[in-house]
């Protein structure tokens, strides 16, 4: 064998040596000094605490205690994933709280239990000193300097407004500063991604022109539109209307779960276009499409993602109380290091990790304002939906007293042409009950 030939064979036998040798000296400082990726993860959620973009805790608090927050402490929760001292283990420092009402309430008193579920949630972010309500971008940045969880008010589910523009206005008033445009259920003015309800169907499964002054009104205010749960072709959209950024709060992606609450790679393209966000769902059935996960599966989500749009666009939306299964390691708020830790371990860079944290986030809320900022010279929107595409019994048609003004009138689309709402009908009633108007 030539000289050479043997001088190379012994160079590289040394190189690998000297690598393997390099190796286990690093893992053994790592045993030495006892600083492990585990350490590492909760460091960096030290420096970066996480926002999470979604936590159906105030559903829990009603279904298990009917909302009487005096007969639990909030610091330890039985039967629920999330409380004080899980959220503090976590690292969650600001949690977007989701004022939730069940579908079935459309039609009929949904904007008084989303009433209900602002209250219980103001409750709880005000009478425990560790939280505090906050309803700006830098609110989280100042409760985060008072080591205070934050409380972000989040309705899901634009059947909250019933469709009227002025219960917006006053949802924001209270503190609302996010609302997901639809649930499993369709509005009158947007479709959802789910087939569970038959209410609301039409051809055209996009935004009607009062779901455009929805979004339009969302902007003026600085409400963040979160388009989690819209069908595809709502959400796109949204994102060609929007002039702010928008989230998908607890959404993953399609292309390793093919469930259609999740995020096609074309719709993500738009989302980066629209400089919005995706806050990653931890429930196994959107992780895994089983339900079965594990944290590896979760983060070929984040890695997915990431390979398509990058870091950048990229958040975390646990979906904790909301859904039953989550993955094994993820149960409950107090796990969330474990999955930084299996990013880490993927050689995520730390700055990628801290903008997934809650950089990317706190951009999207100030842009949202910067929005509002830019709009206020605007007024506001006055838009109204017509009653036939509402179709609910429990509307009223306003008339003069004495006149049926105190009866409920469904609307048209229960009667004929001859109906309560027939306008020859009503010009002939306003007609009459003027001659009785004392001015």
């Amino acid at each position: 064998m030539p000289s050479r030939i043997l001088v190379a064979s012994a160079s590289c036998s040394f190189w690998m040596l000297f690598l393997s040798f390099l190796l286990i000296l690093s893992t053994l400082c790592g045993f030495i000094s006892g600083y492990s990726e585990r350490d590492r993860a909760h460091d960096l959620m030290s420096k970066y605490p996480l926002i999470d973009g979604h936590n159906d805790l105030a559903l829990r608090l009603r279904i298990l205690h009917e909302n009487r927050l005096s007969q639990i402490d909030l610091h330890n929760v039985s039967k629920v994933a999330t409380d004080i001292s899980r959220l503090q283990a976590g690292h969650v420092q600001a949690q977007m709280f989701a004022v939730y009402v069940l579908c079935g309430a459309q039609k009929k008193d949904a904007v008084r239990l989303t009433l209900e579920q602002i209250d219980v949630i103001r409750r709880m972010c005000t009478e425990y000193q560790e939280m505090e309500l906050v309803t700006s971008a830098q609110g989280v940045k100042d409760s985060e300097m008072r080591r205070k969880i934050a409380c972000l008010l989040s309705i899901e589910g634009g059947h909250s407004i019933d469709s009227s523009l002025p219960a917006l206005r006053m949802f924001y008033q209270l503190g609302v500063r996010s609302m997901a445009l639809t649930h499993n259920c369709n509005t009158p003015w947007a479709e959802s991604s789910s087939t569970l309800y038959n209410d609301y169907k039409r051809e055209n499964n996009s935004l009607t022109h009062f779901g455009k002054a929805v979004v339009q009104e969302m902007n003026r205010l600085g409400m963040i539109v979160d388009l989690s749960h819209s069908s595809w072709d709502t959400a796109r959209a949204v994102l060609k209307l929007s002039k702010a950024p928008v989230i998908f709060s607890h959404s993953s992606s399609y292309s390793v779960c093919n469930h259609s609450r999740n995020v096609p790679d074309w719709l993500l393209q738009e989302l980066k276009k629209n400089r919005g966000v995706i806050m990653v769902n931890l429930h196994s059935g959107f992780v895994a499409c089983r339900d079965q996960a594990n944290i590896s599966l979760v983060a070929d989500h984040f890695d997915h993602i990431k390979k398509v749009i990058g870091a950048e666009s990229i958040g975390i939306g646990g979906d904790f109380e909301g859904a039953v299964n989550f993955p094994l390691g993820l149960e409950d708020v107090s796990k969330y290091p474990a999955l930084i830790q299996e990013l880490l371990q993927r050689n995520w860079p730390e700055n990628d990790l801290a903008a997934v944290l809650r950089l990317n986030f706190l951009r999207v809320f100030e842009e949202v304002e910067r929005v509002r900022d830019e709009l206020s010279g605007t007024l506001p929107s006055e838009v109204l939906i017509p009653l036939e595409k509402v179709q609910s019994p429990c509307r009223m048609v306003l008339r003069p007293p004495g006149t049926g003004g105190d009866r409920l009138a469904p609307s048209r689309a229960h009667h004929g042409p001859g109906g309560p709402e027939s306008p020859l009908i009503l010009a002939m009633v306003l007609l009459l009950s003027s001659l009785f108007i004392v001015y």
